[in-house]
């Protein structure tokens, strides 16, 4: 089954929820690594950022359900990662909702 390349919030107050969450996240990123199917985000490794990353996974599963999400915790409290990878297309998706 195919997956279409495209958010699927029409909710006002989730879209306006995902904005604040993602203009946080654009903020704390320290590096963006291409792949071929996706990005992957470096954040710092803190607490909060733990917890931003669970929320801003939690959001993304229910609106864009053509992304593969998983989290990377570097060893001796080394930052995270966050990577987003999916089918042809996505690549372009998170450049225009992430950048």
């Amino acid at each position: 089954m195919t997956l279409p390349i495209a958010c699927s919030l029409t909710d006002a107050a989730l879209q306006e929820r995902r904005r604040d969450v993602l203009q946080k996240f654009r903020n704390a990123v320290i590096e963006t690594r291409e792949s071929k199917d996706g990005y992957s985000y470096q954040l710092p490794p803190t607490e909060e950022w733990l917890t931003e990353l669970a929320n801003l996974m939690n959001l993304e599963r229910q609106c864009c359900p053509f992304l593969r999400l998983s989290i990377t915790v570097e060893p001796n409290n080394g930052p995270f990662w966050l990577e987003l990878t999916g089918p042809p297309g996505t690549k372009e998706f998170l450049t225009t909702t992430f950048n």
